[in-house]
């Protein structure tokens, strides 16, 4: 049983208890908030382009940023750096056959790879891709392809305040609706476990069944992205009946049998550096496999370390371990609740990525057009240091006649790697974050003076609409004096 889920405190109090204990630290730096003024707009106000030096806490993503076990750094020092045939391949291919139940393995330097790969492999000029939600870097190659996604969220899945425990759910009847219009036009289906731009929310394994068997009535392939797979599988545990009393390795095993291919980022479901695409089917296996020496490295190695696939091998395996992928979503959940306690906008239920602030809900005064999800997460970093992302139209792509499409949500997402901070942090951004909301009022909005055509986001640097960042700084200094 997992030690997180039946350890109560005496006091009464609802905390989590981190199940891992810290061997090696990392010294951080908290600049005064003058520092960070001129810090905020060297980077144009995008947090992407902030040192880790201006940053004290970095909940930027869970990207390579998570914290690797004992075991994983053991497992590196083995590490066969043969060109080909190499053991430490071996033992990846088998921990992904055991822990996702694919024999067939595609190593990738990280999961946009994947995602290049099988984008080249099956989408055309004119193809159509239905899928729960979009993540970015999915969006972008199946653009460059000269395809398009359509979104098939279930109702109620773009709402912030929410008791769906399931908002990653894609619609069915929808999903047959575009079949019908699109026949042959479908060249697959993709399913996001957990939908990283609303809020980390889940899908349900009922769900995921539903969409095989519409796939397999249409002769067209499942693709699973998962990147977030455990989180996903430990909500399903947590919220799906038929699951309770199932283990995470038996939840994860028939996650991916739905689906024809799993794809994934080992940054973040295996806590390592690199992804994978996976699958049982030859002939599927057969139509991607030259693009990865083409693209990537040849096929036992596919770009990577060959310490990191030894690491990858560790870490999938430790995703079926429930204390590990389950620290994560306790602590967002802890946050979460702390927040609407001082009547912060949170997306809920809380989901398994990070924390996501409305900031549409957190500054009504500052319109879609002017980014307010890039601006609260310029205005978090200058007060606190912590160094959030913008998950909002900032994010999004302009259309043929170059304007915002404006984004289905306006969030800042305060991401939290596996097993990198300690409570004293999430009290820490919970306080920063709760005397901004009552300072609200003085954040204004933001406008583009560089921005790249693709993934803009990364890159991009913006600048304030007025002089909103001094009178912030300056309200700071008032109420905190002296403090950093």
């Amino acid at each position: 049983m997992n030690a997180t889920q039946t350890v109560r405190f005496f006091s009464g109090e609802n905390i989590p208890l981190e199940m891992h204990k810290v061997r090696v630290v990392q010294k951080l730096f908290l600049p005064p908030v003058e520092e960070r003024l001129e810090a905020i707009r060297r980077a144009g106000f995008n947090t992407f382009l902030l040192s880790t030096r201006e940053v004290y806490l970095d909940m930027l993503t869970d990207s390579g940023t998570n914290a690797m076990s004992d075991a994983q750094m053991g497992a590196m020092m083995q590490a066969d750096d043969a060109y080909a045939g190499s053991q430490s391949f071996a033992r990846m291919q088998k921990a992904i056959e055991d822990v996702l139940g694919k024999r067939h393995v595609l190593p990738v330097h990280q999961g946009r790879a994947a995602e290049n790969i099988i984008a080249q492999s099956y989408v055309k000029p004119g193809n159509v891709v239905p899928m729960n939600y979009h993540f970015t870097t999915t969006l972008a190659h199946i653009q460059v392809n000269g395809g398009k996604i359509v979104e098939l969220l279930c109702d109620g899945a773009l709402d912030i305040t929410s008791d769906n425990p399931f908002k990653g759910n894609m619609d069915i009847a929808k999903l047959r609706a575009v079949i019908a219009r699109e026949g042959q036009n479908v060249p697959l289906i993709r399913m996001e476990a957990s939908t990283n731009l609303i809020g980390g929310q889940p899908f349900s394994l009922a769900n995921l069944r539903q969409v095989r068997q519409v796939a397999s009535e249409a002769g067209i392939p499942l693709v699973l992205d998962a990147s977030l797979i455990g989180e996903n599988a430990f909500f399903i545990k947590q919220r799906e009946d038929e699951f309770k009393q199932a283990s995470i390795a038996d939840i994860l095993l028939e996650m991916c049998a739905q689906a024809d291919i799993v794809y994934f980022s080992s940054r973040k479901v295996s806590s390592s550096r690199g992804g994978a695409i996976c699958t049982n089917r030859g002939e599927l296996f057969d139509a991607m496999k030259a693009l990865v020496p083409l693209y990537e490295g040849f096929l036992t190695y596919g770009g990577m370390s060959v310490r990191e696939i030894e690491a990858m091998a560790v870490g999938l395996r430790e995703t079926t371990d429930e204390a590990v992928i389950g620290q994560s979503p306790s602590f967002i959940r802890y946050l979460v609740e702390r927040l609407q306690a001082h009547r912060i906008p949170v997306v809920t239920p809380a989901g398994g990525l990070g924390c996501h602030v409305d900031a549409m809900g957190f500054l009504p005064h500052v319109p879609q057009q002017q980014y307010p999800a890039g601006a609260l997460a310029a205005a978090f970093y200058l007060i606190s240091g912590v160094r959030g992302m913008e998950r909002g139209t900032v994010s999004s792509i302009r259309d043929e006649n170059g304007n915002d499409v404006l984004a289905d949500a306006e969030l800042l997402r305060l991401a939290f790697p596996r097993r990198v901070f300690t409570l004293s942090q999430v009290n820490y951004v919970e306080d920063r974050l709760h005397w901004l909301h009552t300072r609200r009022e003085l954040v204004g909005g933001l406008r583009f003076v560089e921005e790249p055509a693709v993934l803009r986001f990364f890159m991009g640097r913006l600048e304030a609409t007025s002089d909103w960042p001094q009178r912030l700084m300056t309200a700071f200094r008032a109420d905190f004096g002296d403090s950093l």
